[in-house]
């Protein structure tokens, strides 16, 4: 077993004895293992189903999270050692310090707090906690599965936190996250490289081809160009409208901290729509293609080209493949090309939308407004978290996102943190949702 797959065993094993002297009966399920394309196999480390009280008259909670985290080195430009958390500032820095290990033991001192008061916890609580969601979850879907109607079937309520707020100092609920469709068009002369001087101006070129194809997805101001892709686009309602108008967000400095000119929309409510509610296409590279320094002539005999797009509710993965694929055959066509085009859609993650009148939203709102004294920014999240999906689509039961972290955290980056007042406030956000969950229940 590698260093860090061992690391990961240990982590898991940590959070066992954990629960366990909390007073939780834990099971860790064994996943066997995975094959690695090189032929090699690796354990996958186990995923933890742990619940403490059953009382038929009290909601049951159940809490998602995971330990495994990014990889990080020093020399990537972090000040201090990522593994060993350091607090600076009343920042505390390491990698997993917001996503996720922070929330995971902000969720277990808010239960051990009632344990240390001697008090009885106001509702069931489960843990769901993997060590592989950074590597896609290898083993979830299958366990969830099959957990169904066993471990969760007892289950009212499911609580994720592993996402950030909108600002640093204005807590926030997340209440929906885009999907994400990734597709590879390639187009083919053959398999070698031509040299242009030998052939350039007798060949329909590749590269030609497919920077057309590219260039005729999206134009200068966002807009996807593919027809009939805003159809199934929800409509927006006043209510959402008023959602956007109260939130906090400086405009300036989000644009400044992002080193960016000029963003293509002027008013924080179209760019946040922009940015969970409108689908958007984005070209990520081309694969083929020479891009090493100096000079090459050469005609690439192949080249793929990646784009993805965000999609939203109410679209639809399978509707947006077929109308991406006709998009591409209809400007191959036109440009009478002699080369072979083949597109592929590799992965196809549906948007995910709560309601926000559901109990638990009701629920975290209160508690928001006992800790922080302020009413939470209702945000989306442009990015895709598929473990939300997936559990509203096979458990079936509401899924509420409440992220602990501010906006400057850093997931997945250099020098990752949490501030110390998030971990503490957070904590107590936990205790004082579960209060409050009794009571609406």
């Amino acid at each position: 077993m590698n260093l860090y797959r061992k690391e990961l065993f240990l982590m898991m094993a940590m959070a066992t004895d954990k629960l366990q002297r909390l007073g939780a009966e834990v099971d860790s399920v064994d996943l066997g293992s995975q094959q690695l394309p090189g032929g090699q196999s690796l354990p996958i480390p186990p995923i933890i189903l742990a619940h403490l009280g059953n009382d038929p008259k009290k909601p049951t909670v159940c809490f998602y999270g995971h330990l495994d985290v990014q990889s990080a080195h020093q020399d990537d430009g972090w000040l201090t050692d990522p593994y060993t958390l350091m607090e600076v500032d009343g920042k505390l820095y390491g990698r997993g310090a917001t996503d996720n290990k922070g929330p995971v033991l902000a969720w277990i001192n808010a239960v051990s707090t009632f344990r240390a008061l001697e008090q009885d916890l106001p509702v069931n609580i489960k843990f769901i906690l993997e060590g592989m969601e950074e590597a896609g979850s290898i083993a979830l879907e299958e366990l969830i599965r099959k957990e169904k109607d066993r471990f969760f079937s007892s289950v009212d309520y499911i609580v994720i936190s592993d996402n950030l707020w909108l600002s640093k100092r204005k807590p926030a609920l997340t209440y929906g996250t885009r999907g994400n469709s990734y597709f590879l068009v390639k187009v083919k002369c053959r398999d070698q490289d031509f040299h242009s001087g030998t052939f350039g101006g007798i060949l329909n070129e590749p590269v030609a081809d497919l920077v057309a194809l590219l260039g005729s997805l999206v134009d200068s101001s966002g807009h996807i160009l593919i027809p009939g892709i805003y159809d199934q686009v929800a409509p927006l309602t006043e209510e959402e409208k008023e959602m956007y108008e109260a939130i906090d967000l400086d405009l300036e400095q989000y644009r400044s901290s992002s080193q960016v000119e000029k963003f293509l929309f002027d008013t924080k409510e179209e760019i946040l729509m922009h940015l969970w509610r409108y689908p958007s296409l984005s070209i990520h590279g081309i694969e083929g293609a020479f891009d090493k320094p100096g000079t090459k002539t050469v005609i690439p005999g192949w080249v793929t080209g990646k784009f993805s797009i965000r999609l939203v509710p109410h679209m639809n993965v399978s509707m947006v493949e077929k109308q991406v694929k006709q998009h591409l055959e209809d400007v191959f066509s036109k440009r009478n090309s002699s080369n072979q085009m083949a597109i592929s859609m590799v992965l196809g993650v549906q948007p995910w939308i709560a309601n926000t009148n559901d109990t638990q939203y009701l629920a975290a709102k209160r508690a928001i407004r006992t800790v922080f004294g302020t009413e939470p920014d209702m945000i989306q999240d442009g990015s895709s978290i598929p473990i939300a999906k997936l559990f509203q689509d096979i458990i079936q039961k509401s899924v509420m996102m409440l992220p602990l972290g501010a906006v400057d955290d850093g997931e997945h980056s250099q020098n990752e943190k949490i501030n110390r007042w998030n971990y503490i406030e957070g904590s107590k956000l936990f205790a004082a949702f579960f209060l409050e969950m009794a009571k609406l229940h």
